[in-house]
Parts: C-alpha cells; structure tokens; sequence
C-alpha cells in the first residue's frame, strides 16, 4: 500500500512540477512579448512627439500668423468701408441740399 502511495504522491508531484514550469515558461514569453510590445510603443510615441515639434507646431504657428495678418487686413479694410460710407452718405446729403435749392 505505501508503495502506491508513494507512486501516487510522486505522479502527483510530477504533473505540478511539469505544470507550473508550463506557466513559468509562460509567464516569461508574457514578459518578453510585453516588453517588445512596450518597445515598439515607444518607439511610435517618439515618432509622434518628434512630428508635432518639428511638422505641426510650425504649421500650427504659421496658420496662426497666416490668419493675424488676414485680421488685421480686414480691420483695415472695415475702416475704409466706413470711411468711404461716411463720405457717400455726406454726398448723398450734398446732393439733396442742391436738389432742394433749384
């Protein structure tokens, strides 16, 4: 009886032994494939950061500028329609003024 006892406890011990180094070795190519994918997310993060400092940000910066200088330009613009609006409306006055005396 102690005989398959033993050879029971030993079977036993066997199959843990082989199934926890199943999950070791498991376990590890987890980690490795982790870190490689980590790695390349990193690597691609890079990537992405590099390409908003040197390709976004200046056309951010220049479309910036771009539209200032369209804003100022129709500033200026607004004024000379007024200025030009307050002259017509003075004619248009002047002319009625004429009309009337004849």
């Amino acid at each position: 009886m102690e005989d398959k006892t033993f050879d029971l406890i030993e079977k036993m011990y066997s199959e843990f032994t082989n199934r926890f180094d199943g999950l070791q070795k498991s376990l590890t190519e987890f980690k490795t494939e982790t870190a490689e994918g980590f790695a390349g997310i990193e690597s691609r993060l890079t990537k992405i950061e590099t390409s908003i400092e040197n390709e976004i940000k200046p056309n951010i910066k220049t479309s910036l500028e771009g539209y200032q200088t369209v804003y100022e330009k129709l500033q200026e613009h607004d004024k000379r329609f007024d200025e030009l609006s307050e002259k017509i409306e003075k004619q248009d006055l002047e002319i009625r003024v004429i009309k009337a005396v004849k």
